[in-house]
């Protein structure tokens, strides 16, 4: 449950801005936005969707700054009321439609930092995902580094260790046996490496970044979304709160993140799928194997020398940009100083015409 993870996570007091006030536009607003949207993810090559805690809510986990969050409750000293166990949770419309988008290649990655393991549950491959909070569903071996699904939530929090060891196969038929512990980091924690690179990447070459969900104050996750400015691409929050970076977006949509997904599908021309238990990797894993849950090296590789080239073209658009620049400040100044000898030349001409008149008889 959240607020069993929560109360697990160690003391801290700087949560981040914590029950602002929620808006909604209203169903004509929503609707044009959409259409909007749906325009640019029509006409986007490369489109990363960040997720928050706010695309879970229905699903009965609760979030954690809005109005009957976690902590904002916990300020005042109360619980939620919503708070289903995580084993329970279902994914939600929103989990079920950016799962067919990845399907169809339409969304190319997800950014999450959520730890409900929703995506995973809604079938996500691991390839399409960074989660950079962790997940309830996984466990890391304390010596290799290797993530497998588990398929129950663990009980525990902040890479504790759970008592098992590592099943990794190892050369001449011998495994590694490390010990495992959970994937949920607590706040003194570092972002897990390889998610946090893949992000990175990702959020830079995408031209439409799209945050669900999330009010982006926790830092470095929250700014991931605006990587791709600098680049020339779109960012569209959808969130009920203001977020830290609304400033930043060139479309903010204020509604619930699942009637944006069904009015964003349904112009799309698409129907969200349902969730089944029988497609659920974590209730009916795809095979008695142990289900490894790893970025691969070779993903990290392909999309770190993307990054590269990206940032190439950017520094020589920027070279040629600022060339450019310079012929036009010194066209303009070789103007002015021609304009100003031509200037000279006038008033001199007039002035030996004065000369000569005073000079006729």
């Amino acid at each position: 449950m959240a607020t069993n993870y929560a109360d697990g996570l160690s003391p801290y007091e700087n949560k981040g801005v914590l029950g602002a006030p929620e808006k909604f536009e209203d169903e004509e607003k929503v609707n044009e936005k959409c259409e909007i949207l749906a325009e640019w993810i029509k006409n986007a090559k490369h489109i990363v969707v960040h997720t928050g805690a706010g695309i879970s809510t229905s699903a009965g986990i609760p979030d954690f700054r809005g109005p009957n969050g976690v902590w904002t409750l916990e300020k005042e000293g109360k619980k939620p009321e919503m708070n289903i166990s995580f084993d329970n949770a279902k994914p939600t419309q929103t989990h079920m439609a950016l799962k067919y988008l990845l399907d169809k290649n339409i969304v190319q990655y997800i950014v999450s930092q959520n730890i409900d393991g929703l995506h995973l549950k809604s079938g996500v491959n691991r390839t399409q995902i960074s989660e950079l909070h962790g997940n309830m569903f996984t466990e890391q071996c304390n010596v290799c580094e290797s993530q497998f699904v588990r398929h129950q939530a663990t009980t525990s929090v902040g890479k504790k260790l759970l008592g098992g060891e590592c099943r990794r196969a190892l050369v001449r038929g011998r495994v590694c046996r490390g010990k495992l512990h959970d994937t949920i980091l607590d706040w003194e924690h570092n972002l897990p490496s390889n998610d946090l690179d893949m992000a990175d990447y990702q959020s830079s070459l995408a031209d439409l970044n799209i945050c669900l969900g999330t009010t982006l104050q926790i830092l470095p996750s929250g700014a991931l979304p605006i990587k791709n400015k600098k680049y020339g691409g779109k960012v569209v929050i959808v969130n009920l709160q203001p977020t830290k970076f609304d400033k930043k977006a060139d479309l903010i949509i204020n509604s619930y993140v699942d009637k944006v997904m069904e009015v964003l599908m349904e112009k799309l021309g698409f129907k969200i799928p349902t969730y089944s238990s029988n497609d659920d990797p974590i209730i009916n894993p795809p095979s008695r194997d142990v289900q490894h849950w790893n970025i691969a090296k070779s993903n990290i590789t392909k999309y770190s020398k993307m990054y590269t080239e990206l940032n190439k073209d950017f520094k020589k658009r920027r070279r040629e940009e600022q060339q450019e620049n310079t012929k036009k400040k010194m066209k303009k100044e070789m103007g002015s100083e021609i304009k100003e000898e031509n200037d000279k030349k006038k008033v001199k001409k007039e002035e030996i015409k004065e000369e000569l008149v005073k000079e006729e008889p």
